[in-house]
């Protein structure tokens, strides 16, 4: 697989306190106009047995998902496995999907649940790959060599950032800033109570600012 993306087989809400974080959100819902159907749509059309629903959800949502892996796992053989186990998952178990549930928070919540199988059976986390700033760096590849630069600077700073906090609090912040999420639906996916996502994200957003500070 090329570094530059994911793999390929098988409405915008800017969160509060976000300021100053720059976190590349791989989808993009206000690219897509009125007569676009929305996941909840797609999913249905998709149970219903029209397998270019899934073709459109895996379109719109596959790079958002292999960048979230990838910034937990900081190996893309590894970001790649689990990539393709969650999606196996979400055609295994999409008659239990329920339309009351948004499909990325149940998407995401998969990923949590497999994340957490992977590390229960390591036991501990591998040491990120000496290239893996690059690669992360890389998904995100639309501006100028100077501005790519800059940002790449910029990235890897934000990563190792990332990478100093606990793993419930990267998590919360990765999904409120990267994935746009609402704190219900982070808590959809976590499992953890509103009062908790927030409190979690509070200390991660504090801990980020005073590693970033100049």
């Amino acid at each position: 697989m090329h570094a530059a993306s994911a793999p390929a087989t098988i409405g915008n809400r800017r969160p509060a306190g976000a300021a100053g974080f720059r976190l590349w959100r791989m989808d993009s819902p206000a690219a897509q106009d009125a007569s676009t159907p929305d996941d909840q749509q797609l999913m249905l059309a998709y149970i219903a047995g029209d397998e270019a629903a899934f073709a459109t959800l895996y379109a719109r949502h596959r790079l958002g998902l292999y960048r979230f892996l990838l910034r937990h796992l900081r190996d893309e053989a590894l970001a790649e496995e689990l990539f393709q186990d969650i999606w196996q998952k979400i055609i295994s178990a999409r008659l239990g999907w329920k339309p009351d549930a948004p499909f990325h928070a149940w998407l995401y919540r998969i990923a949590h649940n497999r994340l957490n199988d992977y590390w229960r059976a390591r036991k501990h986390r591998p040491t990120a790959p000496e290239d893996a700033d690059a690669r992360i760096a890389s998904l995100h590849d639309e501006h100028t060599p100077e501005h790519a630069l800059s940002e790449f600077e910029e990235r890897r700073r934000l990563q190792l950032a990332l990478e100093a906090l606990p793993d419930e609090q990267r998590t919360v912040l990765l999904l409120r800033l990267e994935q746009e999420m609402t704190l219900e639906e982070i808590g959809q996916v976590t499992g953890y109570g509103r009062e908790t996502v927030k409190s979690r994200l509070r200390y991660a957003m504090d801990k980020l600012r005073a590693r970033l500070k100049p």
